[in-house]
């Protein structure tokens, strides 16, 4: 008959193996989350490539067609926030959202990219949660609003990718890069508001005033060499690329001004 010291030390132990248990499981949970959340910024990744592609081809339906086949690829993406949301049952999205945050800011990156393409307008965010529900309407789990505005703010970067491409090699493009100049301009305005609440979007403001600046330059100089001359389209292009390597420069220099103007805290601050 064992004594009482040996009964608490076998209750002692079986307390430490439960412990132990646990711990196993959240670490290889999270080492599951980390492997995928970096899947899921790799298939994001190709798909903003794809868009790019497909929207830079000179003919009138390039822009839906590159939002159908995003469209298309992103539900690999999906597919995969379908099988996680085992793993992200209950209150656990919140224990491990910073190994999920990364790849889901992408996947709304090239889901809004999409969007924009197709109907040339922000993405909401109830749409964004469908994206990641089940067909009955079941989320996954529950989209933040922190992560919605930081895949967003990445959409602007695009978004001048996608404009300073446009000008010489697709037709309209100059217009379109008004119309992306106007739009970006509006969204810097309106996630000015949420920098208060949202930790990292203040970071993500100051590239989004970089790449406004940056499309600005360059329709502003289509604008005004145009109304100054008639000069053919290839010169236009020159004048454009100058432009853009005068504000490369520019922002070099800006962007090592705000990296040393950051506080110690700041500059502590990491990516998840």
């Amino acid at each position: 008959m064992p004594t009482p010291i040996q009964h608490d030390r076998s209750v002692l132990l079986a307390h430490f193996e439960s412990f132990r248990t646990e711990i196993d499981d959240y670490n290889d949970r999270r080492e599951r989350l980390i492997k995928a959340s970096r899947d899921i910024t790799n298939l994001s990744k190709k798909v903003i490539f794809l868009l790019h592609r497909i929207a830079l081809e000179n003919d009138d339906t390039s822009y839906a067609r590159a939002a159908k086949r995003g469209f298309a690829k992103l539900c690999e993406v999906q597919n995969i926030y379908a099988g996680l949301s085992h793993e992200l049952a209950g209150d656990r999205y919140w224990r491990y959202q910073r190994q999920v945050s990364p790849g889901l800011q992408e996947y709304i990156e090239a889901l809004s990219f999409a969007h924009y393409l197709q109907h040339g307008t922000l993405i909401s965010f109830q749409t964004v949660q469908r994206s990641l529900s089940s067909p009955d309407g079941v989320p996954y789990f529950s989209l933040t609003v922190s992560d919605y505005l930081l895949g967003l703010s990445d959409l602007t970067g695009e978004l001048m990718r996608f404009a300073i491409s446009g000008l010489s090699s697709h037709k309209g493009g100059r217009a379109k890069a008004t119309q992306v100049c106007a739009f970006v301009r509006a969204c810097k305005a309106d996630f000015e508001h949420y920098t208060p609440f949202v930790p990292d979007l203040r970071k993500k403001q100051a590239i989004t005033s970089q790449s406004l600046e940056k499309i600005e330059d360059a329709a502003y100089t289509i604008v005004v060499r145009s109304s100054e001359y008639d000069l053919p389209p290839e010169i236009l292009d020159d004048i454009v690329a100058q432009s853009i390597s005068r504000f490369s420069d520019r922002s070099q220099k800006h962007a090592r001004g705000f990296e040393d103007g950051l506080g110690e805290d700041d500059a502590q601050e990491g990516p998840c």
